[in-house]
């Protein structure tokens, strides 16, 4: 149960992580799908949203897609 639970919010943060133009943006949209997903799956939402902000931001960073 666990384990469906992870795999489900770790879809969840995929679907909803969108880059943006600045690294504000960036920031905010991942933060807010960490928030979301550490939700979902009963986590703790200040760990999810930081998680979710540093994920995106280094995404973009290393994707070099987002600017």
């Amino acid at each position: 149960m666990h384990k469906s639970k992870l795999i489900a919010g770790l879809a969840l943060c995929a679907g909803l992580a969108a880059c943006g133009e600045t690294q504000t943006e960036q920031a905010l949209y991942g933060g807010s799908a960490g928030l979301l997903t550490s939700l979902v799956v009963d986590g703790n939402p200040v760990v999810g949203a930081a998680a979710g902000a540093a994920g995106n931001l280094l995404y973009c960073k290393v994707q070099n897609t987002c600017n």
